[in-house]
């Protein structure tokens, strides 16, 4: 019997929950990589595509031999060039604009050869012919959101070398330059999976797996410098009986409920927040799997 959270023709919401510490979790390169805030609240951010581009990395190192779990957004591979691909496979000319039929059978090919396409849907609308219009992922993800406000700070650092062969024979022997951090920050997202669009775009249970999974070990296989620590702390995931479900998303999400241990003590680890989760007249058929809780 296929484990609730894994049945992709049941709708799921979920809870994620991660923090950084002395790290920079999301650099806005239109603020000198400053860590992404709430200019009003003072919260971190980060990006639903910055969460993205670490589950398409992580299932192209556990998945990238598998051919239906290729990764259509991904570093030097021009995406034109794919979705001509898909038109070369079926095939159909694209020197016109394809009929609706021929995008359609594209699509498809699409879906099944590329993990991330299948699931977060993709834009298609470029190169020949128009490209293959747009595909509609079944799963979301809102930004990340801090707990509480955090304080970025720049981190003045040197280095032994110079850049330039010029400074060093004018004796110069090091560099300045910065480094922005946040000393800690917990982290909160939703993430939101439609059956109905799933069934179009073919998702099955490994599917499923595979995100979850994913997610579960994305942090540790994306180690940088300037990330400083991170570290998954809880991913739970509401399951309805159903594709459509049976409850509005906020009514189970905010079932899972975080707040400050010492409110006169800054944070800095998980456990200076408690973390209640509400399991109590959960609607009718709706399954709680708590994948990942670091919280005793």
């Amino acid at each position: 019997m296929t484990a609730a959270y894994l049945d992709p023709t049941r709708r799921h919401d979920a809870v994620l929950l991660f923090d950084v510490s002395d790290g920079n979790p999301n650099g806005d390169p239109d603020a000198g990589n400053q860590p992404r805030t709430d200019d009003e609240s003072g919260q971190g951010l980060v990006t639903d595509v910055a969460i993205k581009r670490k589950i398409r990395d992580t299932v192209s190192l556990l998945l990238g031999d598998d051919p239906r779990y290729g990764i259509f957004v991904e570093a030097g591979h021009a995406l034109n060039t794919r979705i001509e691909g898909a038109y070369v496979a079926k095939p159909a000319k694209i020197s016109n604009k394809p009929t609706p039929a021929e995008i359609a059978v594209a699509q498809q090919w699409l879906c099944q050869h590329y993990f991330d396409v299948r699931m977060f849907g993709a834009v298609l609308s470029t190169g020949k012919g128009g490209g293959a219009g747009q595909v509609r992922g079944p799963l979301q993800l809102t930004f990340a959101r801090s707990i509480d406000p955090i304080l970025p700070t720049d981190h003045t650092i040197t280095r032994v070398t110079q850049t330039r062969q010029e400074d060093i024979d004018k004796g110069e022997r090091t560099e300045i330059g910065s480094k922005w951090t946040v000393p800690y920050g917990l982290y909160r997202a939703h993430m939101f999976y439609s059956a109905p669009r799933a069934a179009k775009t073919g998702v099955t249970s490994d599917d499923l797996a595979a995100l979850w999974r994913s997610i579960t070990v994305m942090f540790d296989h994306d180690r940088a410098a300037t990330r400083g620590e991170m570290k998954l702390c809880g991913l739970y995931v509401f399951s309805h009986p159903d594709a459509f479900g049976v409850a509005p998303s906020a009514a189970l999400t905010q079932r899972i409920a975080l707040d400050r241990v010492n409110t006169d003590k800054a944070p800095r680890a998980h456990t200076d927040y408690t973390r209640a989760i509400n399991e109590s007249e959960l609607p009718e058929g709706v399954e709680l799997t708590k994948l990942v809780d670091l919280w005793p």
